[in-house]
């Protein structure tokens, strides 16, 4: 049976990913940071699903610690990951930080993910077809690495700081394809739409809700903007465009600076140091 990991599986887009993969006859490791709410979604789903098996594996991609603990519970249980899913993601209107220091957009939408894929990596490896799916987004036209700051401890603004994080999704997409090239492993990317997901609410003062309900007419359901992920965790049709952009099932351009291959690198050694990696 293959094996997939989920980050963010136990609502929207991860969940709905979650059930398909797991309708598909593949074991789902819900990676959560919250054990109630990850206890009830793996109820949820195995009483929808038909098909497969699921797990959950509390992990916190604000933390290191727990990033490191998840990983190696996963590690020492499996000897092949087949498909790595990175789909939870934060957006925080004013500015705030991880356990470990970090602004919390680039802490969890890029540090969180960059150490639990590099920590398993090898499992990826193992795998015959093992794929790597980064959920960026459109923002990352707006986005800039900003070398100088990258916390932005001095002019936060939650637009710079979103764009940011999803501009390193793909320059950290873009090194890893690299890195990763001839092993039989593969990088994707994508931009989901604008979905109707909690992203963006806050779940102790419910700050943001109201703006979600003016909205939701307009945006897509959470299992409509899983669909690329789940389309290039499934497809046969896509060993040929690793290292590609998709947008709607398909591949797609994206902004000069996200192809800029010394940048790439400079992110990769920020990313090791910030996370203890090296």
């Amino acid at each position: 049976m293959k094996v997939a990991v989920i980050t963010g599986a136990n609502t929207g887009m991860g969940f709905s990913t979650a059930l398909v993969l797991a309708n598909s006859g593949m074991h789902v490791i819900m990676l959560c940071r919250n054990e109630k709410r990850g206890k009830q979604a793996l109820s949820d789903l195995e009483s929808r699903k038909k098909n497969g098996s699921a797990e959950l594996v509390i992990c916190d991609l604000g933390s290191l610690e727990s990033i490191r603990y998840a990983a190696a519970e996963i590690n020492s249980n499996y000897k092949q990951i087949d498909v790595l899913i990175n789909n939870a993601g934060v957006v925080s209107p004013k500015r705030e930080e991880t356990v470990d220091g970090f602004e919390m957009q680039i802490g969890v939408n890029h540090l969180g993910h960059f150490l639990l894929t590099n920590l398993l990596l090898e499992r990826l490896k193992a795998a015959a077809n093992g794929r790597i799916i980064i959920v960026s987004s459109g923002a990352h036209k707006w986005g800039h690495f900003y070398i100088n700051d990258p916390h932005m401890h001095e002019h936060y603004n939650v637009l710079k700081g979103y764009g940011q994080s999803k501009l390193c999704n793909l320059l950290f997409a873009k090194e890893l394809q690299a890195r990763v090239e001839g092993t039989g492993t593969s990088v994707f990317t994508l931009h989901p739409g604008a979905v109707a997901t909690s992203l963006g609410v806050n779940r102790e003062t419910g700050f943001g809700k109201a703006i979600h309900s003016l909205l939701k007419p307009v945006f897509s359901s959470p299992r409509e903007g899983a669909d690329t992920a789940i389309y290039l965790a499934l497809s046969t049709k896509v060993s040929a465009k690793q290292g590609h952009y998709f947008v709607n099932r398909k591949s797609a351009k994206i902004s000069e600076r996200a192809q800029d291959e010394k940048m790439a690198k400079k992110l990769w050694l920020w990313s090791e140091k910030q996370t203890n990696l090296t």
